[in-house]
C-alpha cells in the first residue's frame, strides 16, 4: 500500500500505477480522482498538503501534492493535449503506453520516441485557468492558514532541499500590474500598506476536462475555488515556450497565436508555477475559523460532517453574548452611536441571497454620514471591519483616483486576456468608499465611467467588463459601505447619520487602542459570528407575513406621504438581518417591531439633522 510520503511527495507514481493496471481503458482517470479523494477525507489529511497561499515555493518538491486558494481572474481558451500516448524504441521496436494528463511536457524514456501515428493515441481537452490569490484576503485569515502549515514547513525542511532548477519567487505581481506600477508609482506605497488593488501571487491552474472537471464549465470568472493538484515547475517548458516564441517570429503563418499572447499564456515555469489539478471545489467562504462546507447538500462530502454540525450548534448557543460584546466594541469605534453600531453589524451580514430578474435580493449598502473630514476616523474604520472579515478593499474617492485607476476590467485582445480592474473581486468582499476624501474638481470621461461603474455595482450588484466591442455583465456580491460628510453621492440602500456621543481628544490614539484591547479569542469570535450568520437561511411564516402586510397598511393610512413601499422593503431588510444577528432564521413580531423600532430612530436622526443643516442630510 502507497504510504504518506508516495500519494503527497510522488503523487506521479500513485498515477502511473492506476494507469498501469487499468490501460486501455479510460476508467484509471475516475480511479486517480477517487483515489486521492480519498486520501484527502483522512484525518487531517488536508493540512499535510502544503499551500501555495501559505509555503514558499523554493520549499516544495516539484511535482509534489499541493493546494491552492485562489480567485479565477481569467479563462485561456481550451487547449488540446496527449491524454495517452505511444513511444517507441526504434533498436528493439518495444512500444510503451504513457499518460499525459497532469503533465507539460510528454515524456519519453531514452532510446524511445513518440510514435504520433499510433492508434493508441488519445487526444483530450482541457482548459487553462489564470488565478490568483484572493483579492484583499486580510492579514489575519492569512495567519491562520499558516499556522496550519508550520507542522510541514517544519517537516519539510528536513527533507526536501530547495530546487535548483528554478527560481524561488513568492511575491509576484501580475503583468498589468506592472504596466500600473509604472503610471503610478505611489501604488507601491499602497501594497505595501497591505491595501493592493491586484493581488502579488500569481499561478496558473491547468484544468482536465476529462475527469474531475466533466463539470469544470461551471468554474467562472470571479469564482472562489480551493484546488488540489501537481505543482509543475519543469524547466524545459520554459525551453520548449521560447523555442516556440521564435519560431513564431521567423514564420509568422506557423502560429496563429501573437508574441504578446505567448508571452502572457506561456511565461516561464520558473516564474509561474502551474498546478494540474485533480480535485476542485467552490468555497462557500474563505474564512479559516470555520468548516470548509456548511450547507447540508456540500456537507455530505465534507471530511468532517460530524464536526461541523457540532461546531455550529455550539457556536450558536454562545451568539447572544458575542453579538453583544460585538456590539459594544463596534459602539466604541462609531465614537459611542450604537445605533450606527446596530446597522454596521446588519451591513456586514448581510449578503445577496437571490436574485429576481434583474434585481438583486439581500444587498444591503450602508451610506455611514456625519464621519469626520479625518483620515484618522475612516482609515481607522476600515482597519476595524479588516480584522473582521475575511476580504476587503478600501477605495478613496479622489478626483485622481477617480480620473486615473482602472475600475472595469477590460480584453486585450492583443495579448488575448482580461486585465482586471478596481472592482473585479471575489464574492462577499467588504468594500469600503471613503468619500470623505473628495474635493473640488473636474472628472473626465474616464472617472465618470468609474463612478458610473461603482453606481452600478452598488445597485444592481454587477459589474459590466469592457470587451471593446461590447459589455459583458459579470454579477457579484459585494458588501459596500460608504462613509462621507454629507449624504454620499453614490446611491445607497441605507443612509445612518453618525452621532458621535464622545470626541477623543487624540482620534489616532483612541482608535488604536481599540483593537489592542480586544483579545485574541474574543476577536476570533466576531470573525466567526459574521461569517456563519451570512450563510444561513431565512424564511418568514405566511403568517407573520400577513401581519407584516396589515402592519404596512396601517402605517400608511397614519402616515401616507412618509411611508413609501421602499420603505417596507428596507425595513423588511432590516428585520432578516435582525433576526439573523440574534440566531433566528424566522422573522417574528418581535424582531419585526424591533426593526421598525431601529428604522424610526434613523429616520428621526435624518430628519433632525435635515432641520440643522437645511437640506443638506
Amino acid at each position: 500500500m502507497p504510504c504518506v510520503a508516495d500519494w503527497l511527495n510522488n503523487p506521479f507514481s500513485i498515477v502511473q500505477g492506476i494507469f498501469a493496471q487499468n490501460v486501455p481503458s479510460s476508467d484509471w482517470e475516475k480511479k486517480v480522482t477517487e483515489y486521492f479523494k480519498e486520501k484527502l477525507k483522512e484525518n487531517n489529511a488536508t493540512n499535510w498538503v502544503p499551500s501555495l497561499n501559505d509555503v514558499p515555493v523554493h520549499y516544495l518538491k516539484p511535482n509534489s501534492l499541493v493546494k491552492f486558494r485562489c480567485m479565477v481572474q481569467d479563462m485561456f481558451d481550451p487547449e488540446f493535449y496527449m491524454g495517452v500516448y505511444e513511444t517507441v524504441d526504434p533498436n528493439t521496436n518495444a512500444r510503451v503506453l504513457h499518460f499525459g494528463k497532469y503533465r507539460d511536457v510528454a515524456e519519453c524514456g531514452p532510446q524511445q520516441e513518440i510514435d504520433l501515428n499510433s492508434s493508441q493515441t488519445v487526444t483530450s481537452e482541457r482548459q487553462t485557468f489564470y488565478c490568483v490569490p484572493v483579492p484583499g484576503e486580510s492579514a489575519w485569515s492569512v495567519v491562520v492558514l499558516n499556522s496550519q502549515c508550520y507542522a510541514y514547513i517544519s517537516a519539510s525542511q528536513a527533507r526536501v532541499s530547495p530546487s535548483t532548477s528554478y527560481t524561488p519567487s513568492r511575491h509576484k505581481r501580475s503583468y498589468e500590474e506592472d504596466e500600473d506600477m509604472d503610471l503610478h508609482p505611489s501604488k507601491q506605497k499602497e501594497q505595501h500598506m497591505g491595501n493592493c488593488t491586484w493581488p502579488f501571487c500569481l499561478y496558473f491552474i491547468i484544468v482536465s476536462l476529462w475527469q474531475v472537471y466533466e463539470s469544470w464549465d461551471s468554474f467562472k470568472v470571479n469564482d472562489v475555488l480551493e484546488v488540489y493538484g501537481i505543482l509543475s515547475v519543469d524547466p524545459v517548458l520554459s525551453i520548449v515556450n521560447s523555442e516556440e516564441r521564435d519560431s513564431s517570429t521567423l514564420n509568422p503563418m506557423e502560429s496563429m497565436d501573437t508574441a504578446e499572447e505567448q508571452r502572457v499564456h506561456s511565461p516561464p515555469a520558473s516564474l509561474v508555477p502551474r498546478i494540474h489539478v485533480i480535485l476542485a471545489q467552490k468555497l462557500q467562504h474563505i474564512n479559516p475559523l470555520l468548516p470548509a462546507c456548511l450547507n447540508e447538500e456540500e456537507s455530505k462530502t465534507c471530511e468532517y460532517l460530524n464536526l461541523t454540525s457540532v461546531f455550529v450548534s455550539n457556536f450558536m448557543s454562545e451568539l447572544s453574548p458575542v453579538r453583544a460584546e460585538l456590539l459594544g466594541f463596534l459602539t466604541h469605534a462609531l465614537l459611542g452611536d450604537s445605533l450606527a453600531a446596530e446597522y454596521l453589524i446588519l451591513h456586514l451580514i448581510s449578503t445577496v441571497y437571490a436574485r429576481r430578474d434583474v434585481l438583486p435580493l439581500g444587498k444591503f449598502t450602508v451610506n455611514l454620514s456625519g464621519c469626520p473630514r479625518n483620515n484618522i476616523f475612516t482609515e481607522h474604520i476600515y482597519h476595524i471591519i479588516q480584522q473582521l472579515v475575511p476580504a476587503s478593499y478600501r477605495l478613496q474617492m479622489t478626483i485622481e483616483n477617480m480620473n486615473h485607476s482602472r475600475f472595469i476590467p477590460h480584453k486585450d485582445y492583443t495579448a488575448n486576456r482580461l486585465v482586471s480592474g478596481v472592482l473585479q473581486l471575489a464574492s462577499n468582499t467588504s468594500l469600503v468608499v471613503d468619500e470623505t476624501q473628495l474635493e473640488q474638481g473636474q472628472l473626465d470621461t474616464k472617472g465618470v465611467h468609474n463612478v458610473t461603474a461603482l453606481g452600478n455595482l452598488i445597485t444592481w450588484q454587477k459589474v459590466d467588463y469592457d470587451f471593446s466591442y461590447h459589455q459583458m455583465e459579470f454579477p457579484c456580491n459585494i458588501n459596500v459601505l460608504i462613509t462621507s460628510e454629507g449624504r454620499s453621492l453614490l446611491p445607497s440602500d441605507c443612509q445612518v447619520h453618525l452621532q458621535p456621543q464622545l470626541i477623543p481628544p487624540n482620534m489616532e490614539e483612541y482608535m488604536s487602542s481599540l483593537l489592542t484591547a480586544v483579545l485574541p479569542s474574543v476577536l476570533n469570535k466576531f470573525r466567526i459570528y459574521l461569517s456563519l450568520l451570512r450563510l444561513l437561511d431565512y424564511s418568514i411564516s405566511e403568517e407573520v407575513t400577513k401581519a407584516v402586510e396589515e402592519d404596512f397598511v396601517e402605517m400608511r393610512k397614519s402616515d401616507p406621504e412618509s411611508v413609501t413601499g421602499d420603505d417596507l422593503h428596507r425595513t423588511l431588510l432590516v428585520a432578516r438581518f435582525l433576526s439573523l444577528s440574534v440566531g433566528q432564521t424566522t422573522l417574528s413580531r418581535e424582531r419585526w417591531l424591533r426593526a421598525k423600532q431601529l428604522e424610526a430612530l434613523r429616520k428621526a436622526r435624518l430628519q433632525q439633522q435635515k432641520c440643522v443643516n437645511g437640506n443638506e442630510l
